[in-house]
């Protein structure tokens, strides 16, 4: 197939991308490197070192003899979309390319207006080129677990069935964010829901869980290849930043009691899950939901298996809960529906069989990469982030 990965240079979008094309497809990345661009205003990069797009993809060509292109341009302007669409017109696009963190939405106003402005008229942007240009290609876009919220019932996948004043129907899954990037995926997937069903666009929106580890089979054949090792308070993932503490002796910050559960899955079976629904399309009119994690971790839990990991390595890690500076349940009900993936043949990998190799390994090497100014928590969902603690400039905006 003919495949547009956009956010291709990302966490998620880089390893896809390169999953996609060994697999034998024809892959192309667009991407305005705006990731790249937060490192800078936040102070705090990669733990591991991230080659220039240009470079990755020239050391992927020499290790694999495929090809990958690369577009540069932003979702936001309305003629690049349009021309990228049209002269690609790919069998179908997946669309990774969103400002991905929770923490940095909640910043400040400008950060929570940057956050919604971005992924929603970028994903709108999107939708109407697609009904322009593609209207065939299907659209596999990352939305997020954190839109259902936690409610006090079984989560299931997208929709549930529900009886009323003695009448049936079947419905979206009552949305309940927990911040303004999680309202933007609920504005994308209510915009791309709409847009199934008046333009007949096909659509399968994957409710991720948190995504740890950053070593593919791909990314591990060149140090050029490399993924992103998030491991700050802003996108830092709660994984991440576990292992890093253990390698640099800090004590494992735990928001709260802990007992905040989400789902979890390894970055192998992100791309994996990607791969299986670009090649098992939504029919024509159709808006799909799939659960996409494999394992329910409590954040106490998370911290108590980092730390006997960490032990048998030598390393004597430690517990310590402080308070929570988001704006949540720390003790509630979590079971979700994760089945469509599976019946599909995903062949999950689990966190014990990967927290050593990639995660607390990679911690241990790259310690001394750490800023040590990065690890605490700074961001708080009641007062945003401290004036003295992040950089004013440049400000947030697209490329």
């Amino acid at each position: 197939m003919r495949i547009l990965v956009l956010g291709g240079d990302g966490y998620c979008g880089w390893p896809t991308a390169l999953h996609l094309s060994e697999a034998g497809h024809d892959v192309a990345i667009a991407d305005n490197f705006a990731r790249r661009q937060i490192d800078h205003e936040l102070g705090a990069g990669s733990l591991t070192a991230i080659f220039d797009l240009r470079e990755r993809v020239k050391a992927w060509r020499e290790v694999s003899g495929r090809r990958i292109e690369v577009e540069v341009g932003d979702l936001l302007e309305w003629d690049f979309v349009a021309e990228v669409m049209e002269r690609h017109r790919p069998d179908a696009v997946v669309h990774f390319a969103e400002q991905r963190s929770a923490p940095y939405s909640m910043i400040d106003r400008r950060h929570a207006v940057y956050t919604q402005h971005n992924n929603v008229i970028g994903n709108l942007n999107l939708l109407f080129a697609m009904k322009e240009f593609a209207p065939d290609a299907h659209l596999v876009k990352l939305g997020t677990m954190g839109e259902y919220g936690t409610p006090n019932i079984d989560i299931e996948e997208g929709f549930i069935e529900i009886e009323h004043n003695g009448r049936r129907d079947t419905l979206p899954f009552p949305k309940q964010p927990g911040s303004f990037y999680h309202l933007s995926k609920v504005h994308d997937s209510h915009n791309i829901h709409f847009a199934c069903k008046i333009w007949e666009l096909r659509a399968t929106d994957l409710h991720q869980g948190v995504v740890y580890g950053t070593v593919t089979p791909q990314t591990e054949r060149d140090v050029r290849l490399a993924n992103r090792f998030d491991y700050e308070d802003v996108f830092g993932t709660v994984l991440n930043r576990f292992c890093v503490q253990a390698a640099i002796g800090h004590p494992l910050t735990v928001y709260g009691t802990g007992g905040q559960t989400r789902g979890f899955l390894d970055i192998r079976d992100t791309v994996r899950c990607i791969e299986l629904a670009v090649e098992n399309p939504a029919e024509h009119g159709e808006f799909r939901v799939f659960n996409q994690f494999t394992e329910e971790f409590s954040v106490e839990r998370l911290a108590e298996l980092v730390v006997e990991a960490a032990y048998k390595m030598g390393i004597e890690a430690s517990i310590e809960n402080v308070p929570n500076p988001r704006v949540e349940l720390e003790e509630h009900y979590y079971n979700a529906k994760h089945t469509r993936l599976l019946v599909l043949g995903l062949e999950p990998h689990y966190l014990g069989d990967s927290l050593l190799d990639s995660l607390l390994n990679i911690a241990v090497e790259n310690r001394e990469r750490v800023d040590m100014d990065a690890v605490a928590p700074k961001v708080d969902w009641r007062k945003g982030r401290r004036k003295d603690t992040i950089r004013t400039e440049p400000e947030p905006s697209p490329v």
